[in-house]
C-alpha cells in the first residue's frame, strides 16, 4: 500500500514543480509561518503535518493567491505530508483560477491513490476544475461517478456546461436535479438553471422558471431576479424584463446595468438614456464602469452625442477613463456620432487597450471611409503583439471595402488564413463581395460566392444585390434576390433594391410586378426616418413629416433654399423615385425625404457655420447625397449624415466619400 502510494506523490512533486521554484516563495514560508504561530497561540498543537497545510493552501487560494497556493501544496508534497480532504479541493480551486489542466489532473490522480475522489466535496472541485479548464467531458464524468452529489456538486455541473457553452446539457442537469429532487434547491443553483435557459433565448423556459422562482420563494433575491432580467433579454422579452425590473422590491448597480444594457443593445436608446438618467436622479445606488458603458452604447446608437460628451465627463470624474471598457465605449460612441478625431485622441490616451479597443478604432475609421487609416491602426496592433480576432479581420475589411482598397483587402483576406488561421465566415465573404462589387468586378464576387467554403447566407447575397444596384448590373442582381427572396422572404429591403435595379434601366413593368409581389407576400417597406440631436434632445423626422412642431417652418425653408439650389446648378436626381409616375410628383416625393427635413431643422436651430449631425435607418438615395453636398457650400456648413452603410461627411460642396458609396 506504501508503495503504490509513493509514485504518484513523485509525479505531483515534479508536476508542480513550475509552481514551487526556489523552493517555496518568501510569501508562502512567511504565511506558513504566520498561520501556525497564529494557529498554535489559539488552539495549542493539532495533528502535526495535514492541518497546517490546510490552513496555508486555504488561505492562499481564498484569497486568489492561486500561483503561492500550488507552491504551498508542492511545499507539502515534498515533505511527504499527505493531503487531507480540504487540502486538495483548495488546490483544484487554484488550478482552476490559473487554467491549470495538467495540474488538476495530477490532483486528481492523487484524490484517487488517497481515497479522496468519492468526497463530495473533493468531487464537486474536480467537476469544476475540469470545466473550468475547457473540458467537459470530465467533468461529467467526474460528476456521474459521484456516488453523493449536494447542491455544490449539481451547481458546478450545470455551471460548467454554462461556461463552455454547451447551454442545452446544461439546462437538461437542471431538469435532471429536479426530477431527482435529491437536494434542496437554493438561490445559487437557481441562478446557475436560469442562466443555462438564458442562453437558450426560449421565452417559455425563462416563464417557467420565473414561476419556480415564485414557488420556491426567491421572488426577493437579487442575484435571482438580475439574472431573470438576463434570461427575459436574452428571449426578446424587453416589456417582461422591464415588468420584472419595476416589480422588484430592492435594485443594486447590477439590475440597473442589466436594464440599461438590455434597452441600449436592443437599440432602445430613449429608453437606456431615461433610465440611466432616473439611476443618476435617484442616487441611492451607484453607478460605475459598466453603466457608463451601457449608457454609452445608447448615445452611439441614437447619435446623442451632447449626451455622450456629458456621460464622457461623468466618466472623468470619476477616473474611469483608462478603463479599458469605458476607454472602449467611448471610442465606439465618438465614432459611431461622427468624431472619429475625438475617438482616435481617446484612444491614443488610453494607458492598457484590449482587442476590442483596437477594434473599435479599426472600425471607426472604417465606417468613415478611411481606410488607410483603419489599416495603419490595424499594423500598429499587430507591431503591438495584439493578435487579431474574428471580429477583427471583419472591421479591416469592412474599412478595405468602404475605401475601395481592393489589394490591400485581399492581402487581409488571405492573411486570415495563412497567418492566424481564422477561417473565413460569412461576414468576412460577405465583405469581400462588398469590396469586389462596389469596385464594379461583379463577375469576381459572383464567382467568390461560388467557391465559399461555408453556405452563403442572405449577409453575402445581400451584398452582390447591393452592389448590382450601384452598378445597374440586372442579369446578376436577379441572381442574387432569387437567393434573398428564398432565405429571408420577409425582408422588404431586397425587393426595394431589384425594383430600383429595374427603375434604372426603365424596365417599369418589372418595377410593377415587384410592387405586386411585395403586396401579395405582405412585404412592407420600413419607413425612412432620420434623427438630429439639438441641445441634448433627439428629434424624429419621417419622410413627408407632418407631426413635427416645426414642421411649417421648415418647408418654408426649403422652399426657399430650393430656389438657390437650382441658381446654383441642382437638379433633383428623379432615378431615385421608384413610381412610375410624372417628373413633378417625382421632384415632389424627393423634396420630402427625411433627411432633407433633418438637415433643414438643423440649420434652423443651431448657429451658424457650426457642424450638424444626422443618423438616417436607410440608404441615403443619390439624390440627397448630391442635395446635402451643395447645400453644404451654399449654407457654408459641415453636415455628418450616417445612413445604413457608412458616415458621409459634407463639407464645401464635397463629400468625404469622394461618391464611392
Amino acid at each position: 500500500m506504501r508503495r503504490s502510494r509513493i509514485k504518484p506523490v513523485l509525479v505531483v512533486r515534479n508536476s508542480l514543480s513550475s509552481f514551487s521554484s526556489s523552493a517555496s516563495s518568501a510569501v508562502v514560508q512567511t504565511t506558513i509561518s504566520a498561520n501556525l504561530q497564529e494557529k498554535k497561540k489559539k488552539k495549542g498543537t493539532k495533528k502535526q503535518g495535514v492541518w497546517r497545510w490546510d490552513a496555508v493552501v486555504a488561505e492562499l487560494a481564498r484569497d486568489g493567491d492561486s500561483a503561492d497556493a500550488l507552491r504551498a501544496y508542492a511545499s507539502m508534497r515534498r515533505r511527504d505530508v499527505g493531503p487531507g480532504p480540504s487540502t486538495i479541493p483548495c488546490a483544484l480551486k487554484s488550478c482552476a483560477s490559473l487554467g491549470s489542466l495538467a495540474s488538476g489532473k495530477i490532483l486528481h490522480h492523487q484524490a484517487i491513490v488517497c481515497g479522496l475522489d468519492s468526497d463530495v466535496f473533493v468531487a464537486s472541485a474536480l467537476v469544476d476544475m475540469y470545466a473550468k479548464c475547457g473540458s467537459p467531458d470530465e467533468a461529467r464524468k467526474a460528476f456521474d461517478e459521484m456516488p453523493v452529489r449536494n447542491v455544490v456538486s449539481w451547481t458546478a455541473m450545470i455551471n460548467g456546461y454554462v461556461q463552455n457553452g454547451l447551454a442545452e446539457d446544461a439546462f437538461s442537469v437542471f431538469k435532471a436535479m429536479r426530477a431527482e429532487g435529491a437536494v434542496d434547491v437554493d438561490s445559487v443553483v437557481m441562478v446557475s438553471g436560469i442562466c443555462a435557459c438564458a442562453r437558450l433565448a426560449e421565452m417559455n423556459l425563462v416563464m417557467g422558471l420565473h414561476g419556480l422562482v415564485v414557488q420556491g420563494g426567491f421572488e426577493s433575491d437579487i442575484a435571482v431576479n438580475n439574472t431573470l432580467l438576463d434570461g427575459y433579454a436574452k428571449s426578446w422579452g424587453i416589456s417582461d424584463a422591464r415588468k420584472l425590473f419595476d416589480e422588484m422590491t430592492e435594485r443594486d448597480v447590477v439590475s440597473w446595468n442589466t436594464m440599461i444594457a438590455v434597452y441600449s443593445q436592443n437599440g432602445l436608446a430613449k429608453e437606456a438614456l431615461d433610465l440611466f438618467f432616473s439611476l443618476i436622479r435617484d442616487g441611492a445606488v451607484g453607478h460605475n464602469a459598466v453603466t457608463l458603458s451601457a449608457a454609452l452604447l445608447a448615445c452611439a446608437h441614437s447619435g446623442a452625442l451632447q449626451t455622450g460628451k456629458c456621460i464622457h465627463n461623468q466618466a472623468f470624474k470619476m477616473e474611469l477613463e483608462d478603463n479599458v471598457y469605458v476607454g472602449t465605449s467611448l471610442i465606439d460612441m465618438y465614432c459611431k456620432c461622427g468624431k472619429v478625431e475625438m475617438a482616435r485622441k481617446g484612444f491614443d490616451r488610453m494607458q492598457n487597450k484590449n482587442i476590442k479597443s483596437w477594434t473599435a478604432m479599426v472600425s471607426g475609421y472604417g465606417m468613415h471611409g478611411r481606410g488607410k487609416e483603419a489599416l495603419q491602426v490595424f499594423h500598429k496592433m499587430q507591431e503591438a503583439g495584439v493578435e487579431p480576432n474574428y471580429i477583427t479581420f471583419v472591421s479591416v475589411l469592412a474599412a478595405c471595402s468602404h475605401a475601395g482598397l481592393v489589394d490591400d483587402g485581399w492581402r487581409c483576406f488571405k492573411s486570415m488564413t495563412n497567418e492566424y488561421d481564422i477561417s473565413p465566415g460569412v461576414e468576412h465573404y460577405a465583405c469581400m463581395v462588398d469590396l469586389l462589387g462596389r469596385a464594379g468586378s461583379l463577375d469576381d464576387a459572383y464567382e467568390l460566392i461560388r467557391g465559399m467554403s461555408v453556405k452563403p447566407d442572405f449577409i453575402v447575397w445581400g451584398a452582390l444585390l447591393g452592389a448590382c444596384r450601384i452598378h445597374k448590373h440586372v442579369r446578376l442582381g436577379e441572381i442574387a434576390a432569387r437567393k434573398l427572396f428564398q432565405l429571408d422572404p420577409r425582408n422588404a429591403g431586397y425587393y426595394v433594391l431589384l425594383s430600383n435595379i429595374y427603375a434604372d434601366a426603365g424596365r417599369w413593368d418589372k418595377v410593377e410586378k415587384m410592387r405586386i409581389l411585395m403586396k401579395k407576400k405582405g412585404v412592407v417597406k420600413p419607413p425612412g426616418y432620420s434623427l438630429v440631436e439639438l441641445h441634448g434632445k433627439i428629434n424624429v423626422f419621417l419622410v413627408g413629416d407632418s407631426e413635427h412642431p416645426q414642421h411649417k417652418e421648415i418647408y418654408t425653408f426649403l422652399d426657399g433654399l430650393s430656389t438657390r439650389m437650382q441658381v446654383a446648378g441642382y437638379v433633383p436626381d428623379i432615378r431615385s423615385v421608384l413610381h412610375d409616375v410624372d417628373e413633378e410628383e417625382k421632384e415632389t416625393n424627393l423634396r420630402i425625404h427625411s433627411e432633407k427635413l433633418a438637415a433643414a431643422f438643423g440649420i434652423l436651430n443651431s448657429v451658424p457655420g457650426s457642424s450638424i449631425q444626422i443618423i438616417k435607418n436607410l440608404r441615403m438615395c443619390g439624390d440627397c447625397h448630391a442635395w446635402m453636398k451643395l447645400v453644404s457650400k451654399i449654407m457654408n456648413r459641415q453636415i455628418v449624415v450616417r445612413d445604413a452603410n457608412r458616415f458621409h461627411h459634407f463639407e464645401n460642396g464635397n463629400c468625404s466619400c469622394g461618391d464611392y458609396w
